[in-house]
């Protein structure tokens, strides 16, 4: 197999905080300490409202990114979502713009920490200062992600306190006099500074770049994005109401030129000099904030771009702390050359117009993915009123695009044809992946891309699953066929039916017709010594289950199921029979991958063929350490507890049953519940405990 089939994965650092820090501190930075004087200008009092109108075309954007994320957590962001959605054409588009967008407005970042350091040095040469701090915050990037995030975990808290005491401080003092006429400047000159505005909140989905490195993605990635917007839209919001009220229009928005620094002149009439210090302070953090954000982000971009052959292969190299260091550098060398040779100001501005694009089009991904089919699609947060919110994803940014001049479309339309003519030079010789769009296609009688699905099932196997996933139940209530004498495969399948049968809306005749169709169009992975034989049915409430072991080994004749295909030789000791009801198919992927985890792992050919009985065989699947699965029999130690109520049987301390299977019924455990022969437990508990049980258990088995 190619060795770029299996990129090497880079380190889950980010938590929770992490994820929160890295997003609110790309949105709050020349969003709030910058741009408030100049949309005052223009829409004078109402700057308070349009800074709360540009929500609006956000919330679309946020969910699809949230969603796609959710679903598909790698490297790359917007370009990976256009990727593997429309193909790698679109993929490139998104890919290159999106960086260079990235890196011109962390550049404008950079650049306006020198209008604030100006207010005390005026003769600093700020080029210079943004030259360093680039070349600071790619040494931070370097060093590791977790460093990173916590470098903008500490920017953020410090940027965030003193923002609070701004707000608090400010509103008592608010002359409501500066908001007479409060729509005096019209409704065109609104919505036209709405669109200009709107580019304060685009950082709060650049998190989406890092989603790769990210714990628990399906949980910290949309909460962390919730409570940034929820962060940005309050300091916005509060923020722009204290400086229209405490600084005068004539100084809010001078005549022949803008105030650069409009939170400031509103910290001086609140507190002096002292109070232009601590929101410099506040305006040093949140540029520092966006920048050390946005070198992390947009290095990612090139990386998983290098990793589909789009870029030279160079860019996906990772350090020994699973850094991509040529994608930062090259991001710094971008930095530093416009830096040197543009009017960033101008050009970043004209960038986020390319990201409103980028919007709409991952509004459109989700509904490719949607529409494809694809089971294996399965994103940990749903974006809610699909496909109206995408629909009006799509609309909203591009009726604020023209909004913002003829020059910010063309330039648009110069990054779309730069991302084509690179494609078409440079990626299509080299990729001949196509995207879920093709799986659009199939449901019209076209060709799929079968790629696409092997890959995202990978992702969900890195996923894992889901804490309201019945795997841990699904195992315990699992017929076991523990197979002694020489079997097929189509004999040891009519066993598993027949037990099936007694707990599915199916027949066994049906279910061995089914498994063995599914098996010889290559449904059925066959892996380690062990093959997962799967269905989903109709009117079934619940995933059920039979696992087979056979010491001696099972062949699969996959010529007389596919003639011209070549015999496994390998003998198959593990089979898993599972039947998922058809309402969840991620749910069922989900279980399979778990399963193939499990095949997977070094240790468990060896603990299967060395269990001892159908409690050890689950236990290697179950293989927790705080938890215990005992079925209570007389033979054996367990049947102690046969006959007593809950209350009753002594277990060690920590330890307490939080589950019991009887039959086909799931019961909930109380004090006064009788045990039952045959009872199988699931013991919760600390790890020691849960191992002194388990000896307790097992202590005489080996007399059997």
């Amino acid at each position: 197999m190619d060795n770029d089939s299996k990129p090497k994965g880079l380190t889950k650092e980010l938590n929770l905080l992490s994820v929160y820090a890295l997003a609110t501190g790309a949105t709050l930075s020349s969003g709030f300490f910058l741009l408030p004087g100049i949309a005052f200008s223009k829409a004078g009092p109402a700057v308070v409202l349009c800074y709360m109108l540009a929500l609006l075309p956000l919330i679309p954007a946020m969910f699809s990114m949230v969603e796609l994320a959710t679903a598909m957590p790698r490297a790359g962001g917007a370009y990976y979502f256009l990727d593997r959605s429309m193909g790698p054409l679109v993929g490139t588009i998104g890919g290159i713009g999106t960086w260079l967008a990235l890196i011109l407005k962390t550049t404008f970042a950079l650049i306006g920490m020198g209008a604030y350091v100006n207010l005390f040095y005026a003769d600093v040469p700020y080029t210079l200062i943004a030259a360093g701090l680039a070349v600071l915050f790619a040494l931070a990037n370097l060093t590791g992600t977790k460093k990173a995030g916590s470098v903008q975990i500490a920017l953020v808290i410090g940027l965030l306190g003193i923002l609070t005491w701004f707000m608090i401080t400010g509103v008592p003092h608010t002359n409501m006099a500066h908001f007479d006429n409060f729509l005096g400047s019209g409704h065109d000159a609104i919505l036209a500074t709405t669109g200009m505005v709107f580019l304060s909140y685009v950082g709060v989905t650049k998190v989406a770049s890092v989603a790769e490195e990210v714990k628990d993605p399906e949980r910290n990635l949309p909460l962390g994005v919730f409570l940034a917007m929820a962060t940005a839209a309050v300091v916005y919001g509060v923020g722009t109401f204290v400086i229209v009220g405490l600084v005068p229009a004539s100084e809010l928005a001078p005549t022949g030129h803008h105030n650069y620094t409009p939170v400031a002149s509103a910290a001086s009439a609140l507190a002096g000099d002292m109070g232009i210090k601590l929101i410099t302070v506040a305006a040093m953090l949140a540029f520092f904030a966006v920048a050390n954000a946005g070198i992390l982000a947009a290095s990612r971009y090139p990386l998983a771009m290098s990793r589909d052959k789009l870029l030279p292969p160079d860019l996906k190299k990772l350090n020994s702390k699973n850094i991509p260091v040529n994608g930062v550098l090259a991001t710094l060398f971008m930095i530093l050359l416009i830096l040197a040779l543009f009017d960033v100001e101008k050009i970043a501005k004209l960038a986020s117009a390319f990201q409103l694009l980028l919007f709409g089009a991952l509004c459109v991904a989700v509904i490719v993915m949607r529409e494809s089919g694809l089971a294996s699609y399965d994103p940990g947060c749903k974006s809610p009123l699909y496909p109206w919110m995408q629909i009006l994803g799509v609309i909203m940014p591009l009726c604020l695009i023209p909004m913002m001049g003829a020059l910010s479309t063309l330039f648009s339309i110069g990054l779309i044809i730069v991302g084509v003519t690179w494609y078409r030079i440079y990626g299509r010789q080299r990729v001949t992946r196509h995207g879920a769009i093709f799986h659009v296609f199939a449901r019209l009688g076209q060709r799929r891309e079968a790629g696409l699905d092997a890959e995202l099932r990978g992702i969900l196997k890195e996923k894992g699953l889901r804490v309201q996933d019945p795997f841990d139940e699904l195992i315990i209530a699992a017929d076991v066929l523990d197979v002694r004498d020489d079997l097929t495969f189509e004999q040891v399948t009519k066993l598993a039916a027949k037990r099936l049968e007694r707990v599915v809306p199916a027949s066994a005749e049906k279910l061995v017709t089914d498994i063995m169709e599914n098996t010889g169009l290559g449904a059925t992975p066959v892996s380690h010594g062990a093959a997962l034989p799967h269905l989903r049915l109709d009117n079934l409430e619940s995933p059920r289950m039979v696992l087979v072991r056979s010491r001696r080994g099972i062949r699969i004749d996959m010529e007389a199921l596919i003639p011209g295909s070549e015999d496994a030789d390998a003998p198959i000791h593990a089979i898993f029979f599972l039947i998922s009801p058809t309402n969840d198919p991620g749910r069922h992927l989900r279980v399979l991958a778990q399963l193939a985890t499990h095949i997977d792992s070094d240790h468990f050919s060896s603990e299967w063929l060395s269990a001892r009985d159908d409690h050890d065989l689950k236990q290697v699947l179950l293989h927790d350490e705080r938890m215990l699965a005992i079925e209570l029999h007389r033979n054996k130690p367990s049947g102690a507890f046969i006959g007593k109520p809950i209350r009753d049987i002594k277990l060690p301390e920590a330890c307490l049953v939080a589950l019991i299977r009887r039959g086909d019924q799931s019961i909930i455990p109380r004090g006064h519940t009788l045990l039952e022969e045959g009872d199988w437990l699931t013991i919760l508990g600390e790890g020691p405990a849960i191992k002194e049980l388990s000896r307790l258990m097992t202590e005489t088995l080996d007399d059997k």
